[in-house]
């Protein structure tokens, strides 16, 4: 948790500002990855 997000586990649990803050980046960072993933798909499938 630390490594990845720059916050222990205790403070992540017990402040709910904070657990929100980590949650909307990891969406953010979910969804950037998909959209990679998606237009990688398509290069490759598109020189078929």
């Amino acid at each position: 948790m630390h490594g990845a997000h720059g916050i222990g586990y205790e403070v992540y649990k017990r402040k709910h500002d904070v657990r929100m803050q980590v949650e909307q980046r990891r969406e953010r960072e979910y969804k950037e990855s998909r959209r990679m993933v998606a237009a990688f798909d398509r290069k490759v499938h598109s020189n078929i």
